[in-house]
């Protein structure tokens, strides 16, 4: 692994945190409720294009830095688990039961289905 490409991906990174936060900011002003919505659509977002990325990458010989810029960088950067289990985590100990499971199950739920998706895409794509 190159310097090169530590720097390339911690970049990427920064640059997918970064637009999480802007859309973070921008959901969060339009959709303004206990559950935190934004959170789970980002995360949801995130998984589904790295899923996508997956699924390009299994059939047309990508090259693995670009997989790594992308996915480990930009969309480890955009999505955020942590966020969403301090976010369920505040919803129990504020007495929300109900909504910490919805955010907590349905966060993975979505997340998941999202990324099935994304790899099914993807391999249509590639013509798989």
């Amino acid at each position: 692994m190159s310097v090169l490409l530590i720097l390339l991906v911690g970049v990427a990174g920064g640059t997918g945190a970064a637009a999480r936060f802007v859309l973070d900011g921008a959901l969060r002003s339009w959709f303004a409720t206990t559950i935190p919505w934004s959170t789970v659509a980002i995360n949801v977002l995130g998984s589904g294009l790295l899923g996508l990325l997956g699924g390009l990458a299994l059939g047309a010989q990508m090259p693995l830095a670009i997989e790594l810029i992308a996915g480990v960088g930009f969309l480890g950067g955009f999505t955020t688990f942590s966020t969403a289990s301090v976010e369920t985590a505040r919803l129990i100990q504020s007495g929300q039961l109900w909504r910490a499971v919805v955010n907590g199950l349905g966060t993975a739920a979505l997340a998941l289905l999202a990324a099935a998706a994304g790899v099914a895409i993807g391999v249509l794509l590639i013509g798989g």
